[in-house]
């Protein structure tokens, strides 16, 4: 996949939109007196049902382009930086809207775990809804519901910081699914975990994506995990290449 592959016109809105539709995605950064290009007019798709996995070395970008794609970094200063559309929302004229798409839509797993050593595993799992309108007990039930699927249920009320790193990485990935989120953007899921426990995470997204037709788009670096999706990515150069569709 390269910047002629697919179609630069955005989904037409009486079609099912994609998941995450990105066009002409660019990001650069200074590096002494040079610039140094992350993005490189990228295109990317990523279907409702559908996981890809993007893969290539450190400092390839794979971490900038899931930040863009969860609309958590724009391009500075390049009028030419782009377009992104999660389930046909245009980012860039997101507005307002963008903070309930990060609450509602969006769930992104970051390699910082950001936990609150203070809270519960539940506590910290509840924290993405605990400005909406629902009644705590739902609340406390989605929350409950997200433990389960990381096989932390048992945890649920163990203040977070007598827990290992493993089973604090499984809570906030369990923080990043609460809820009916459709769009899971997951950068380096797996990093801090055994095989089983990797495993067992990689099997939560892929469930995500085939019971409810979420959008899954991972980075990793790990072949194995990369297997679960059902197309692999190679970041190079800025450019995503040699797209790999997995065997069923």
């Amino acid at each position: 996949m390269n910047g002629s592959v697919e179609a630069a016109n955005a989904p037409e809105a009486t079609s099912t939109p994609p998941g995450i539709w990105m066009r002409g995605v660019t990001y650069t950064v200074a590096d002494g007196d040079h610039t140094r290009v992350l993005l490189d007019h990228l295109d990317l798709t990523v279907e409702a049902g559908e996981m890809v996995a993007v893969m290539g070395p450190s400092g390839s970008g794979k971490s900038t382009l899931l930040m863009i794609a969860a609309g958590l970094l724009i391009s500075p200063g390049d009028d030419e930086a782009g377009a992104v559309h999660i389930g046909g929302h245009d980012l860039a004229t997101a507005g307002y809207r963008m903070s309930t798409l990060r609450r509602d839509v969006i769930g992104y797993i970051e390699q910082r775990l950001n936990l609150i050593d203070v809270l519960t595993a539940a506590e910290n799992v509840a924290l993405p809804l605990a400005f909406t309108r629902a009644p705590k007990s739902e609340i406390r039930q989605a929350a409950l519901a997200a433990l389960e699927d990381v096989g932390l249920a048992s945890m649920a009320d163990v203040v977070v910081d007598r827990l290992s790193g493993g089973e604090q990485q499984r809570i906030a990935i369990a923080r990043s699914l609460i809820g009916q989120r459709w769009v899971v953007i997951a950068d380096e899921p797996t990093s801090a975990l055994d095989r089983l426990s990797g495993d067992e995470v990689m099997a939560v997204l892929r469930r995500r994506c085939d019971a409810e037709g979420a959008a899954v788009l991972l980075a990793t670096h790990d072949p194995s995990h990369a297997a679960w999706a059902d197309r692999v990515l190679q970041l190079r150069d800025g450019r995503l290449i040699d797209t790999a569709r997995v065997p069923a």
